[in-house]
């Protein structure tokens, strides 16, 4: 066990690599590279550029004590304080400060030990057998069992409940107590990656027979002392938290703020300390501004077109590939995000994922290509509607190139501008065309499972494959490196052949704040250290 209360669990999974400065400036690395990862590491752009390198790589010991206020970019009065129902930044911001899994990530998303204390597996990664540590004990003084565990995986199987992860639930066949701090878990086919399954915030755990969530009692760092849905909450510090030393503020207040500028804006006037999900564009307002900083995590998160291909007009093939031939991807890269993002290839596996296949062909901006497709789908000189949010970020930009070059071919999009509240569950998915923002998650096989497998919790395209399905299924019982990811390779053709979903980019998480917040470390599977910052960050003075 670490300091820190947390043990290594030793599985091989993709690693994205976080080297720190010393080791970046021994290979040789580039000045704009350097700069980054001094800026990932909680410095401003202007002391980046400062002869201080020795001194930047001398540790800092965490100061006890102080509060701050954290601004996500969502807000819903539909927010929820279930971790199975969990939909915004908010949600899962708060999924963090109140509970805890039996497994959390670290910078390179590796499965780390968390409430269990082992985990173990047998019949071909089949069975688990999982211990859990024994000096847990939930907000209302109650020790952590088995029981709750049981309960708290179970629960996503339930369809009343509406867990997000409920297709990632459904092959544990059995889920059963073997002792008071043990239980086993069954699937019903080998996958290796439960590990990282059961680290997902959705899995966290609650309380045996918790149905109520008004309040939160967890075994996380911060104890809930207010949740007001769409409003805001408030956290204070767990003085009894099994991970010694930690958190170290005293209380964190936590709310949404749709508008971007409006973010920024209330960060630089010292409303708030730390915001998510800032724009490319506001990124110099930052780096510019004495004592804030800019903080980005690379990652293989991406802000997607959905075009359902259930419904007219992305029921068309020849309509959704005249659709993914007029996005620029370069231009996107370089305009709607500032160079903080990589091109990608309309499939969610990006270069930095062990399974990712470079010898796909990438797609091009051709609007020759993409006017042939058009006339052939029949809805030349036809217009169609297109839903754009502030809660899908850039969104209106992507809309707005889209737009553009549809009038250069004979598409005509009309952008529909809906407000952020609602917006995920009135129109992301159930629109004919919509934009979207998935986070990078901690598996190929995972991203695949919830957001493409036919019937998946986050299918937005309602897309379905025969060959696909069966692929995911065999891949996870497959042990051989090489021949998994020939199945992930053949995945990620199907598609990007003919899925619904157009990604034009990775993007980088930017967050922004106050220069003396310290802690913050990038784990890419979301914005704000993949919203497990609580129990991390610390003021500096």
């Amino acid at each position: 066990m670490s300091d820190s209360g947390a043990g290594e669990l030793k599985v091989e999974i993709a690693d994205m690599e976080v080297l720190p400065c010393s080791e970046a400036f021994g290979r040789g690395a580039s000045r704009r590279e350097v700069m980054r990862l001094l800026i990932a590491a909680g410095m401003s752009a202007t002391a980046a550029t400062l002869p201080i390198f020795a001194g930047a790589a001398r540790a800092q010991t965490p100061r006890a004590g102080g509060r701050i206020k954290v601004a996500t970019a969502t807000s819903s009065t539909a927010e929820s304080l279930d971790p199975a129902r969990g939909l915004t930044q908010a949600d899962f911001s708060r999924v963090h400060m109140f509970y805890n899994g039996l497994t959390s990530f670290d910078e390179t998303l590796t499965p780390k030990l968390n409430l269990a204390e082992e985990i173990g597996s047998s019949e071909r990664a089949t069975v688990w057998n999982i211990k859990l540590r024994r000096d847990v004990r939930f907000h209302d003084g109650s020790p952590l069992t088995s029981a709750d565990v049981v309960y708290s995986l179970q629960r996503h199987k339930d369809p009343a409940v509406g867990s997000a992860v409920r297709s990632l639930a459904a092959p544990m066949d059995e889920i059963a107590a073997t002792g008071p701090h043990e239980l086993r878990i069954r699937l019903s086919g080998p996958n290796v990656d439960l590990p990282l399954i059961l680290g997902l915030w959705q899995f966290a755990i609650v309380k045996d027979g918790a149905a109520e969530f008004r309040m939160a009692n967890g075994t996380g760092p911060y104890k809930c002392q207010e949740f007001r849905p769409g409003v805001r909450s408030l956290a204070v510090r767990n003085s009894e938290y099994f991970k010694p030393g930690k958190p170290y503020l005293d209380e964190i207040e936590l709310f949404g703020i749709a508008d971007e500028p409006a973010r920024v804006n209330a960060l630089l006037a010292g409303d708030v300390q730390l915001v998510s999900q800032i724009n490319a564009r506001s990124a110099q307002r930052v780096i510019s501004a004495p004592k804030f900083a800019l903080f980005e995590t690379r990652s293989g998160a991406y802000h997607e077109l959905g075009i359902r291909v259930d419904q007219v007009p992305g029921s068309n093939p020849d309509f959704v590939l005249a659709v993914k031939h007029m996005f620029n991807r370069e231009q996107i890269r370089r305009v709607v995000y500032q160079n903080f993002a990589v091109i990608a290839n309309d499939q969610p596996i990006d270069p930095t994922n062990r399974f990712y296949d470079p010898s796909l062909p990438q797609r091009p901006f051709d609007l020759d290509k993409a006017r042939f497709h058009l006339q052939r789908s029949g809805f030349a000189n036809q217009t169609f509607p297109l839903v754009v949010s502030p809660a899908a970020p850039n969104s209106e930009e992507l809309g707005q190139l889209l737009q553009q070059s549809g009038r250069q071919i004979g598409l005509n999009f009309n952008l529909q501008r809906v407000p952020s509240d609602g917006y995920w569950t009135n129109h992301w998915g159930k629109d004919p065309m919509f934009f979207g923002s998935v986070p990078q998650k901690a598996g190929a096989d995972i991203t695949f499972t919830l957001f493409f497998k036919g019937g998946g919790a986050y299918n937005e395209s309602h897309w379905s494959n025969e060959r696909f399905d069966s692929l995911l299924i065999e891949a996870r019982a497959e042990s051989d490196t090489n021949k998994r990811r020939e199945m992930y390779g053949e995945m990620q053709r199907l598609v990007h052949d003919s899925c619904g979903v157009c990604i034009p980019v990775f993007a980088s998480y930017l967050d922004a704040h106050v220069s003396n917040l310290k802690g913050l470390r990038p784990i890419p599977t979301g914005s704000l250290m993949g919203y497990n910052f609580a129990e991390s960050i610390w003021l500096d003075q």
